[in-house]
């Protein structure tokens, strides 16, 4: 009310524009594992959910890859006469790794992210390298249950990655976990990794329907399968030792030939330029394999970027890769695509000719369930819920009258209009696509304002994707 009491003139601005629903991010992964530093100007970042957008800034506070096993064997052939200097006449230079490479694919993963297009996102380190890849007490929390919990607390992240390499009994009580945290908050989503050991695909979708996951909250998550084999090369440490071996088939003693010896690798770039580039050409020849989990969460940005969230994730290229592990057939993929018992589909990544590798799957792990069966859908539900629910917070403590009613209203009928008009919705027209309800004796009586409660019902057609494109043909009469 004012409150005029001097002469003189008042300038009242009138609010005539609808209060807007601002759309909030769709792709903020928070990668949740093992790194090989967590520091950032001096203050450590262990346990501390912190937001970046680039490699480098990754690089700075988290530092590079765990350095893998490697052997560099050299072996060099010499030839000469009595007394005469001898010559290298050929030389063979072997680089190997004897033993299983690690768990830490958090690096790696990293760099697959961004390649595929992604952005802002969460890093939550667990661990350095020394650390082993498995939950235990979260009291302290350090490990990935503990990390898991934190990133409870931050709104931001949209989506949950655990990059690491995990065992199935490991497997099982971190993404259970994870997706509780889902069906409680309902505003993310997990991508998964089947981290199966067999390279069977029917014997690891088995493992992972019967031991991988629970029956319960499916529809937040979705995994992929199988690993993918990247154009990365390993970490390894530049001290490691190189062998080096000569073989003399000469029948006399020649002069300057050397013997055998262990120097490290990173002397050699100074001493011997030549050999250091050889085995350097040998080590990058090399390339990591890494769960596909990172890439995906790239290739989700990329999509909801360019397309909308409502696109689905599929029949989209992988960058940065050479190609999955080993290749799935149509056969193989159609017991991963649809499991009649469990649901639990799983998502193939697979190669075609001339087109590279792409996702060729967008179920989520409900995959027998109508509503929830298909990533895109449940990801824009929880886009269309989250910015909503954000935008309407001004009006608790206002009046539960009519007024506030058609604000209410008003403001979601334009934020739908406009996913509808973008392609979001199904429908001819935006009454087909969805409905807004709200007031008395409509969505509520009047014990519920007594209450305080103003309820808004909200229906949507979401648009599905065309999974099973099905073509039919038949013969036409010839007719003239």
């Amino acid at each position: 009310m004012s409150n005029y009491k001097t002469p003189g003139v008042y300038i009242r601005e009138i609010s005539t524009l609808p209060a807007s629903i601002a759309a909030v991010e769709t792709a903020i992964p928070a990668f949740i594992g093992y790194t090989a530093i967590a520091e950032k100007e001096g203050e450590s970042l262990n346990l501390v959910p912190t937001r970046i957008s680039s490699m480098l800034e990754y690089e700075s506070y988290y530092g590079g890859p765990n350095n893998e096993s490697i052997i560099i064997e050299v072996e060099d052939t010499y030839d000469g006469q009595d007394t005469q200097p001898a010559v290298m006449i050929d030389r063979k230079v072997t680089v190997s790794h004897p033993t299983a490479i690690s768990e830490y694919k958090m690096y790696y993963s990293m760099r697959l992210f961004f390649a595929n297009g992604g952005g802002p996102c969460y890093i939550i380190s667990v661990g350095t390298y020394s650390n082993p890849v498995a939950p235990g007490s979260d009291a302290p929390p350090a490990n990935l249950l503990g990390g898991l919990s934190i990133l409870e607390k931050v709104d931001e992240p949209t989506l949950i990655v655990f990059p690491d390499y995990m065992d199935m009994d490991v497997y099982a009580g971190v993404y259970n976990a994870a997706l509780a945290q889902c069906e409680k908050l309902k505003d993310r989503f997990v991508i998964m990794d089947l981290k199966g050991a067999s390279g069977d695909p029917f014997e690891d979708a088995d493992d992972f329907r019967n031991t991988g996951i629970g029956m319960s909250d499916l529809k937040y998550g979705a995994v992929y399968y199988p690993d993918l084999k990247s154009a990365l090369n390993y970490g390894f440490d530049p001290t490691i030792q190189v062998n080096i071996s000569i073989n003399y088939i000469g029948s006399g003693t020649p002069t300057g030939l050397p013997a055998d010896s262990t120097p490290a690798l990173n002397s050699l770039e100074s001493s011997n330029p030549s050999l250091f580039r050889t085995i350097h050409a040998e080590i990058r020849k090399i390339y990591i394999d890494v769960p596909p989990s990172g890439a995906v969460a790239g290739v989700f940005a990329r999509v909801d970027s360019q397309r909308g969230v409502w696109k689905a994730p599929a029949n989209v290229d992988i960058r940065g890769i050479i190609g999955p592990v080993f290749k799935i057939s149509h056969e193989e993929q159609a017991n991963l695509n649809v499991d009649p018992s469990s649901g639990k589909s799983i998502n193939v990544i697979r190669t075609f000719t001339g087109k590279g590798t792409l996702i060729w799957g967008a179920r989520t792990l409900a995959g027998n369930d109508n509503e929830w069966r298909y990533v895109p859908v449940r990801r824009l539900f929880i886009f269309i819920e989250e910015s909503i629910k954000k935008a309407t917070e001004f009006v608790v403590f206002e009046p539960n009258d009519a007024n506030t009613w058609l604000r209410v209203k008003t403001m979601i009928e334009n934020f739908l209009t406009g996913l509808w008009r973008d392609g979001a919705l199904a429908g001819a027209k935006p009454d087909d696509a969805f409905f807004v309800n709200v007031g008395l004796g409509v969505t509520m009586s009047p014990i519920d304002i007594l209450e305080g409660r103003l309820i808004v019902e909200i229906g949507i057609a979401a648009v599905r994707p065309a999974e099973f494109i099905i073509l039919k043909f038949s013969h036409k009469l010839q007719e003239s």
